[in-house]
Formats: C-alpha cells, sequence, structure tokens
C-alpha cells in the first residue's frame, strides 16, 4: 500500500508525563511506521495545528489522540475546535482518557469525536489498548490522503 510509505503522523495532545511515554513506547513496539508528536494540553494544540512559534515545521497530523482532563484548554473544548474547523474536520480523533463517565462519551460523541477509548489502570492492558488502537486506525481504516504533504 502506497500509504504506508510515508510515516502516519500522530498528534498526541496528553499532559500526564507516564502516560505520554507509555503511549510513545506502545507506538514505537507496533509494526506500522509513524511519527508521534505530544504536546501538554489544547492551547498548545492548537499553536501545533497553526503551526505557530516552535511548530512552524511541523507536519499536519494523520490522526489526534486527545486525553480530555487537560490544563488551559481541556479535551471537550479543543475536540468542539477541530470539529467545527474547515481545515481540521476529517482529521479523526480518538479520545485517549481515563475518565469511563458516560456523560463524557456522550459529550465525545456529540462533539463528533471519532472514538472513545478509556485508559486501563494496568500497564499491560494500556499497552494491549495502544496496540489494538495503533492496528484499527493505522492498518486497517484509511485515512484522508489530503493530509499528506500538506503545508
Amino acid at each position: 500500500m502506497s500509504h504506508q510509505d510515508v510515516p502516519i503522523e500522530i498528534l498526541l495532545v496528553e499532559d500526564n508525563p507516564g502516560d505520554a511515554r507509555l503511549t510513545q513506547e506502545a507506538l514505537r513496539g507496533g509494526h506500522l511506521r509513524n511519527t508521534l508528536h505530544q504536546v501538554p494540553d489544547g492551547v498548545e494544540a492548537l499553536a501545533f495545528l497553526r503551526r505557530e512559534g516552535l511548530y512552524r515545521a511541523v507536519p499536519r497530523p494523520d490522526l489526534i489522540l486527545l486525553d480530555l482532563n487537560l490544563p488551559r484548554l481541556d479535551g471537550r473544548e479543543l475536540l468542539g475546535i477541530l470539529k467545527t474547523h474547515e481545515d481540521w474536520r476529517r482529521i479523526p480523533v480518538i479520545i485517549l482518557t481515563t475518565s469511563d463517565d458516560e456523560i463524557d462519551v456522550l459529550k465525545a460523541y456529540d462533539l463528533h469525536a471519532n472514538c472513545f477509548i478509556t485508559k486501563p489502570v494496568e500497564l499491560e492492558a494500556f499497552l494491549a489498548v495502544v496496540h489494538s488502537m495503533q492496528e484499527f486506525w493505522l492498518a486497517i481504516v484509511r485515512l484522508p490522503a489530503n493530509n499528506h504533504g500538506a503545508s
């Protein structure tokens, strides 16, 4: 497949350094080429997507992994911005959070999240979830082609 010639660009919006590191390790352990970019909150995610400041030369993400409970601009607010923005609304957003609150699930889907995953507490289960997510979203699902090469 030609889309696998180019690494999948993933933006992880996660304020917990431990969870960010685990996600990075789990994705690195997979067999699909990907580049993970991590920012700690919604404000930084918007700067990344707008290619502002330190993010001037970053690629457009093919997939966004989004925690809900973030400082400054939380995941719910960011999701609302992403899914109503002309240039970003087609980027698949996977909610990856510790919340299992039904209200959070409903709100995320109301805001057009593509997927809602509750992070397991146990390390092995967390790694298994990220591997499964990677297998599905990076190997099975066809991501929008217009993301690659966009300036």
